[in-house]
């Protein structure tokens, strides 16, 4: 499966989950070694622009990630408690990745996106056993439209 990335050029190569580590979200706590992807380049994107200020214009890439199709663990939106999509997010969010990183059953942590409730963001565990099945297959600039700081 490819999955993909946008994120900040300086520290696109870092896969490492360090980032996610320092500074946790939706689906991971402080300290958890995740990286967070997404199914489409648009998911990536828009995941992406929510954390970005107005009126800055970020120096970003686009990571293409190849992950193994073995490996993901999938939870829909009925798997979920019905606040799922708040924000902030609910605690009960990150407990669910913390118990899903702690069993170790699989890479990846498929879970809908709060702001596309039909689409899919890719949750790496970065500690995973089989983690260095991760590849980047390609970083490229991407073009960020000034249209979308408004």
């Amino acid at each position: 499966m490819i999955v993909y990335r946008i994120t900040k050029s300086k520290r696109a190569a870092d896969i490492s989950g360090y980032g996610a580590a320092v500074f946790p979200g939706r689906w991971n706590k402080k300290g958890m070694f995740v990286l967070y992807t997404g199914e489409s380049k648009e998911i990536a994107l828009l995941e992406n622009l929510v954390h970005i200020p107005p009126m800055m214009t970020p120096d970003l890439d686009i990571l293409s990630i190849e992950i193994p199709d073995d490996s993901i663990t999938v939870l829909t939106p009925n798997d979920l408690p019905p606040n799922w999509h708040q924000f902030p997010a609910p605690t009960v969010l990150s407990d669910i990745g913390k118990n899903w990183v702690d069993e170790g059953k699989s890479l990846a942590l498929k879970v809908p996106s709060s702001i596309i409730h039909s689409a899919y963001n890719i949750i790496l565990n970065c500690k995973h056993k089989d983690y260095h099945r991760v590849k980047i297959i390609s970083q490229k600039k991407f073009y960020f439209d000034s249209r979308l700081r408004k």
